[in-house]
């Protein structure tokens, strides 16, 4: 698997995998993260994402000749929930091709977002998911490192806020190269 930068050009391959997501989520019932309508049929959706793929920082992770995965950066949550006191490398978007569920392509994405946070002297790291599904993806994140802190509410869905501290590189060791 290599990860490359992102963009707008990369809007239809994400939002392919969100709404694959969808597919795959509704399929096992489980619609209440985010609903039963594909991403690319809801003009709001779709404007989100072309939003965070043009002002944040989008990486594509790719595999067997095609996208397996993205991962979107920022410096700060969304709207919804206030920056961090100190300097923070907010995962604002992580989702995997379903074609590579299980292949550890989100572990890896979140690997090189802690990679970035020390990149930038940050040792914070951020993310929210989705805190109902019997919080399934809480445990996903708690187990890729991170501690749940706060929760929050947009509207009926309910967010769970984790945080991951990120420390700076070993002695004479450098970042990789990406």
């Amino acid at each position: 698997m290599k990860l490359r930068p992102g963009g707008p050009d990369d809007l239809s391959t994400v939002l392919g995998m969100l709404d694959g997501a969808v597919e795959w989520l509704v399929a096992h019932g489980r619609t209440g993260q985010w609903g039963t309508e594909p991403w690319s049929s809801r003009p709001r959706s779709v404007e989100r994402i072309r939003k965070m793929l043009t002002e944040a920082e989008p990486w594509i992770a790719e595999a067997d000749g095609g996208p397996a995965g993205a991962l979107v950066l920022d410096g700060a949550p969304g709207p919804e929930l206030p920056p961090a006191n100190e300097p923070e490398v907010y995962v604002r978007l992580l989702v995997t091709d379903r074609r590579f569920a299980g292949r550890g392509v989100g572990a890896a994405l979140l690997e090189h977002a802690a990679e970035e946070a020390r990149r930038r002297d940050v040792s914070l790291l951020r993310v929210d998911c989705f805190a109902g599904g019997g919080g399934r993806l809480v445990a996903y994140y708690t187990g890729q490192g991170f501690t749940p802190t706060e929760t929050f509410t947009v509207g009926d869905w309910q967010g769970q806020v984790l945080a991951r501290r990120v420390g700076p590189h070993p002695a004479g060791e450098a970042p990789a190269d990406r």
